[in-house]
Formats: structure tokens, sequence, C-alpha cells
């Protein structure tokens, strides 16, 4: 058995009872971060050289299979760059919405038809790692070859030379690896906060901003949660309305997230709609992409020199 010796140090402070007010643009009282997850073609795959099939969020009850291709796995993530990405876009469109789009490099390299849509309608392209695997059993070296890859390919593909970056299951090596590349405005590998936080990691100023993977449509998994669209609605509506109340004094982010292949469904699309009705019909609300978040938060709460070590 190894050791782990984590650079990352355990924070369960964080704000405490006093988070600072976030002043959200237009005195908004909560800020709705929509995460579209795009993934198809970067899972695990025989085909690609893996020694497995993915068995994570193919939400079909698939087990990961070692040795031999599984058609079914591999459709399913089919599915959602051929088919459920360009719903979950067009609902974006239907309500003027953008969102953060976290691609994964080697699904765009296979749909360059989703890249040039995610740019041409004003979505925030981010950074979800050259493949969608479990980076935490890499390699360190093989997961710095993989960052170097996906920086690589963001700068000449993303139109910016700085972008987000969101792992999904990071290293202990992660934060250091993208942070050295010095092109990463913040990344989203954290669930511990609803607010924005700076940490230190190459020597430097890092923020995050975390994720949820409870606001999340990964929850229609193989029944681990949702079941029909009206139970994804009325969870989202319950998170958005106890941050709304909260907002009048205490304003907060709502972060979703969405995957093509789970709420691209026809059935479950209903869900995303309802919520998104909901949401923007009420006044206070600022929905907002992850770059729009980190600018806001460099501009008003740049880093102090105490802030946590990564």
């Amino acid at each position: 058995m190894t050791t782990d010796l984590s650079p990352r140090l355990r924070d369960f402070l964080g704000y405490g009872d006093s988070p600072p007010h976030p002043r959200w643009p237009g005195g908004a009282r909560i800020a709705v971060n929509l995460n579209l997850n795009f993934e198809g073609g970067g899972e695990r795959c025989i085909a690609e050289g893996d020694d497995c099939s993915e068995g994570m969020l193919n939400d079909i009850g698939m087990p990961c299979m070692t040795g031999f291709r599984s058609p079914l796995a591999e459709s399913q993530f089919e599915y959602g760059s051929r088919v459920g990405v360009w719903r979950v876009l067009r609902t974006l469109s239907r309500f003027g919405i953008k969102a953060s789009v976290l691609g994964v490099v080697a699904a765009l390299q296979r749909n360059p038809q989703v890249l040039q849509a995610v740019l041409s309608q004003g979505h925030e392209l981010v950074c979800h790692g050259y493949r969608w695997l479990d980076y935490q059993v890499m390699p360190r070296e093989e997961e710095r070859q993989h960052v170097e890859a996906a920086t690589a390919w963001m700068l000449a593909h993303c139109g910016a030379s700085a972008f987000g970056w969101m792992t999904g299951r990071p290293s202990i090596h992660t934060r250091g690896l993208i942070a050295a590349t010095g092109n990463v405005l913040y990344d989203r590998d954290e669930l511990n906060d609803e607010l924005p936080y700076w940490v230190h990691a190459q020597g430097k100023p890092h923020l995050v901003i975390p994720y949820s993977y409870e606001t999340n449509d990964n929850r229609f998994n193989e029944n681990s949660g949702f079941s029909t669209a009206d139970q994804f609605y009325t969870y989202m509506i319950d998170a958005f309305e106890t941050l709304y109340e909260e907002g009048q004094e205490r304003p907060g982010l709502l972060s979703v997230g969405l995957h093509d292949r789970l709420i691209g469904r026809p059935a479950r699309i209903r869900g995303l709609v309802k919520f998104l009705e909901h949401a923007s019909a009420r006044g206070g609300v600022w929905f907002c992409t992850g770059a729009e978040i980190a600018a806001h938060w460099r501009t008003n709460f740049p880093c102090v020199h105490d802030e946590r070590p990564a």
C-alpha cells in the first residue's frame, strides 16, 4: 500500500457563518450557472486503447466490461453527441441563456460541429480534460501529458489565452499541473462551498468556483435519484427557492450540472425547460457562465496573501 502524500490541505472552515456578500451584477439575489458536460468520445473504450468499457454515467446500467467492447455503452455516449447536445443547445437558445460547456477535448475533436455551435452561440468553453477518465488513478507524468495536450488544443481552438478547467475526477496532482500551464482562469474541481474562493497553487493565486454533483442530472443515472423530469425540476426548484430566499441577505451561487446524454432525452428535457421557465420569470437572477463569475470575483474580491493553500 502506498502512502498518499497529497499537497491538498483539507479545510473545514471556509467562510463559516460570515460569507462575503458577492455583490452579483445588478444586485441579483442568486447567480445561476448552467454547466453542460460534453464527453462522448472521450470516455473509456476498448476501441480507444483502454482496457475496459465505460461503466460510469452511461445511464443504462451497463457495468464496466474488461477486455472487450460494449456496444450499448458506446452508443449511449454517441447519443449525447449526435442528438442530446443539440436538444440542450436549442433549449438554451430558446431562453437566451449562455452556459459553461465542459468539453472533453477528445469529444470535441470527434464532433467539430458542436465546437462551432458552442463558440458561435456565445457559450463559454471550459476544458473538461483531454479525456473523460478517472485521473486520480493515473500516474502523474501521464496526467501531465494529458494536461499539456488539452491546453495546447484549447489554445488553438477556444479563441482565448485563458480558460476554465473542470476535470471531474481529479487527482491530488491536477490543480498543480493545470496551474503550471499559466492558462487556467479557475477550476471547478471542488464540491465544498457555494461561493468562489482563492487558494494558492504553484506559488500563485488560483480561483476555485465550486461545482455540484447534487444539483446535477447525473442523478438520473441507473435510478440513483431522479426517474422523471418532474423529479429533476422539483429538486432544482427547491434548491433555487432556498437560495433565492436566502439571497435577500446572503446571495449565493446555484451550479447546475447537465449531460447531453442524460438531460438531452425527450422526456427529461421537460424538467430543464420547466426549471428555466420558473427561474427566468423571477427578478434578481443572474444567469452567468463560469468565466463571468471569475471576472466578477477577480474584480470585487481579489486574492489576499493569507488565502488557503491548495
